[in-house]
């Protein structure tokens, strides 16, 4: 038996999709990127109040990462017959928690458990929600759904962290992790009102993770996935200092800078979410020639904020539509395994956000900005040619 038989569509065929639900989801999403992300913002302080270095402190979010990377591909078997939807709002109470454990800590080992237990929530409800778009809705309206749900995530690289930042200077560090606590018992209570009953009618089994991987297509989306997600992350992870050190630009002007790149993002999201439904190798070669485009000419266009500007303004616009794609790619190559493809792919994306942070600071240390955005251009380009040679398998 298969996942589309285990899966208990909520909405009947035919039926208008579930508008509320869905946007209960997106506001999942932007809660768990926000909370997994706000230590980028606010390294500094907590480093001085919890006497550890910055570089300790941004471990705190590798391990974030990390936990929900691994824990995500077996989601669907660790959670068996339970209703999804139960699941969903235990892990985002769980992940309220975590958030205030963090905006309590005493200590940095006290800190780490808070983001242990952010990694657990993460995991579990990416392995989730990442494969809801059909649950929610049905025929042409899943990709519409589905960009909805990941929108949660380019808004909060525009909104969540920024507002995070912003709040912490205002009242402290902790305040940020006060909200994020306040948001996650928010976002549980308005998916336990708006979710439908999610059920299923077959345990979850860890071989259907075999099963979803003899999928060429699959395999290949994952693959395509992992190298995407790790070149930018290998580059964007230090786009920074690029704009300090090698374009001049004071702080106020990165800021708005980085701000219309978040916004570019959100239209890609929107822009390539709908097309991948139509055409996802399209939209999964489109979005990757402009990261790969984006990340080599920048290093070249630093003598002119305009320049740098529009290039920004491409590498955003093409990420902002790498997760719909990617995941409508893994998606329809097997869709008689939606639920265990889409933990997958919730595995690889969190892997790869960790390990191309990593590895970008390894190349920066070693040979500088320019060779860290060159790095990441030729590892997205390798996912370009991957996906140009293969495609998604009905």
């Amino acid at each position: 038996m298969t996942d589309a038989d285990t899966l208990a569509p909520p909405t009947a065929p035919g039926s208008p999709p579930r508008w509320a639900p869905i946007t209960a989801v997106a506001l999942a999403t932007f809660t768990v990127v926000s909370a997994e992300m706000m230590p980028v913002g606010l390294l500094t302080p907590v480093s001085k109040t919890l006497g550890v270095s910055d570089g300790v402190t941004g471990l705190s979010l590798t391990i974030t990462g990390l936990l929900a990377a691994a824990l995500s591909p077996f989601v669907p078997a660790l959670i068996g017959l339970r209703d999804r939807k139960h699941v969903l709002v235990a892990f985002m109470l769980l992940l309220s928690l975590a958030n205030a454990l963090t905006a309590l800590a005493p200590d940095y080992p006290v800190l780490a458990v808070g983001r242990v237990l952010l990694g657990l929530a993460m995991g579990v409800v990416w392995g989730i929600t990442a494969g809801l778009g059909p649950r929610l809705a049905d025929g042409p309206r899943i990709a519409l759904a589905t960009t909805l749900i990941f929108s949660g995530v380019s808004i909060a690289s525009v909104l969540g962290v920024p507002l995070g930042t912003y709040l912490a200077a205002l009242l402290g560090w902790r305040s940020a992790f006060w909200a994020l606590a306040l948001l996650g018992a928010v976002s549980a209570a308005v998916l336990a009102r708006t979710l439908p009953a999610l059920p299923v009618h077959e345990r979850g089994r860890l071989d259907r993770i075999a099963d979803a991987l003899h999928s060429r297509g699959v395999a290949a989306g994952l693959a395509v996935t992992a190298l995407v997600v790790l070149g930018h992350f290998t580059g964007y992870t230090y786009v920074r200092p690029v704009l300090e050190l090698d374009a001049g630009l004071s702080s106020g002007v990165i800021a708005a800078c980085l701000l219309v790149y978040g916004l570019a993002g959100v239209a890609g999201n929107f822009t390539l979410g709908p097309a991948a439904g139509r055409r996802p190798k399209a939209a999964v070669t489109t979005a990757l020639a402009g990261v790969a485009l984006a990340t080599a000419l920048l290093p070249l266009l630093t003598g002119s904020v305009v320049a740098v500007l529009i290039a920004l303004v491409v590498w955003g616009a093409s990420y902002g539509g790498v997760s719909i794609s990617t995941q409508t790619w893994v998606r329809i190559a097997d869709p008689t395994r939606i639920e265990a493809s889409a933990a997958l792919w919730a595995g690889v994306f969190n892997a790869s956000i960790a390990l191309g942070s990593f590895a970008g600071g390894l190349v920066v240390d070693r040979a500088g900005t320019h060779a860290v955005l060159l790095t990441a251009s030729l590892i997205t380009a390798a996912g370009l040619l991957l996906a140009a040679v293969t495609r998604p398998r009905r």
